[in-house]
C-alpha cells in the first residue's frame, strides 16, 4: 500500500499545484493587460509592461495568451475589462500586518471576498492607513542562483552588477538573490543585471516591511493559511505581510 499511498499523495499535490498554476496564469495575464492599458502596448517604451511580460514568460504562460492580453490592454483587440487597483489593509493571527493588493472590475465583490477570507482565518480588515505605514514601496528583483557548474552567479557578482544602479541591498535566499532598491531605481537595476548577463526571475515594485513580527511554528501555519486563502481569490494579485520566523521553524513546514 505504501507505493499506492505515495502515488495518491503525489497526485493530490499535483492537482493542487495545477489549480494554483491556473490561478497564477490568470493573475499574470491580468498584470500584462493592465500594464498595457496604463502605459501602452510597446514593452520597449513601457517598463512595467516589459517586466509583467518577463514574469509571465518565466512562469510558462503561453506567448499567445500574453500577446492577446497586450492587445486587449492597449485597445488593439476588444474584450478588455476595466480593472481597478485597490489596496486592503488588515491584521492576521498574532498581530501580523497584511496588505492585500487587488485588481478587480467589481469593488464590492473584492471587498466582500477579502473580508470573508480574513474573518475565516483569524484576521480582520483595518482602516486605510492603519497598516500601510509599516511597509515601504521598494523595487524587488529576484536573480536566479542556478547555473551550469562553475557558472552560477555569486552574491558578489550580483552586488557588483547592481551597486552603481541604485541597489540598497542584496540578500542570499539560497536558490536566488533578492535585490532591493528604491521603486524608482527598479528599471535601472534590472537593466544593469541584463547588461552583466545575469538572469532574473522577476522585477517588480513591491511592499517591503520596515518592521517585522516574529512568530512561532503554530502562528506561521495560521498566517500562511490566511495568505493562501487570500491568494486563492481571483481579484487578489499580491499579499504582503510583515511576519518573520526562524529558519528552523520555516524548515519544518511542508512545502
Amino acid at each position: 500500500m505504501s507505493g499506492h499511498s505515495k502515488w495518491a499523495t503525489t497526485k493530490h499535490k499535483k492537482a493542487v499545484v495545477d489549480a494554483r498554476r491556473g490561478k497564477l496564469f490568470a493573475k499574470l495575464i491580468k498584470n500584462v493587460e493592465v500594464a498595457a492599458r496604463m502605459g501602452g502596448g510597446d514593452p520597449a517604451g513601457n517598463p512595467t509592461l516589459y517586466d509583467a511580460i518577463q514574469k509571465a514568460k518565466k512562469s510558462s504562460v503561453p506567448n499567445d495568451n500574453i500577446d492577446r492580453a497586450v492587445k486587449r490592454g492597449s485597445g488593439a483587440e476588444a474584450g478588455g475589462a476595466d480593472y481597478q487597483t485597490i489596496m486592503y489593509e488588515g491584521y492576521g493571527p498574532n498581530g501580523v500586518a497584511f496588505l492585500v493588493e487587488c485588481l478587480t472590475d467589481n469593488r464590492n465583490r473584492a471587498a466582500m471576498e477579502v473580508r470573508t477570507a480574513m474573518n475565516r482565518n483569524g484576521g480582520s480588515l483595518a482602516d486605510p492607513g492603519s497598516v500601510s505605514y509599516l511597509f515601504q514601496r521598494k523595487g524587488v528583483v529576484l536573480v536566479s542562483a542556478d547555473g551550469d557548474a562553475g557558472n552560477a552567479p555569486t552574491e558578489d557578482d550580483v552586488l557588483l552588477a547592481v551597486l552603481e544602479a541604485g541597489a540598497d541591498e542584496v540578500t542570499d535566499l539560497g536558490d536566488s538573490f533578492e535585490v532591493i532598491s528604491e521603486a524608482t531605481d527598479l528599471v535601472a537595476v534590472r537593466t544593469a543585471l541584463q547588461a552583466a548577463g545575469l538572469d532574473y526571475d522577476s522585477a517588480e515594485a513591491s511592499f517591503v516591511p520596515s518592521m517585522t513580527v516574529e512568530v512561532d511554528a503554530d502562528a506561521v501555519g495560521k498566517v500562511l493559511r490566511l495568505v493562501e486563502s487570500l491568494e486563492d481569490l481571483d481579484d487578489v494579485q499580491n499579499v504582503f505581510t510583515n511576519f518573520d520566523a526562524p529558519d528552523e521553524v520555516l524548515a519544518t513546514l511542508d512545502a
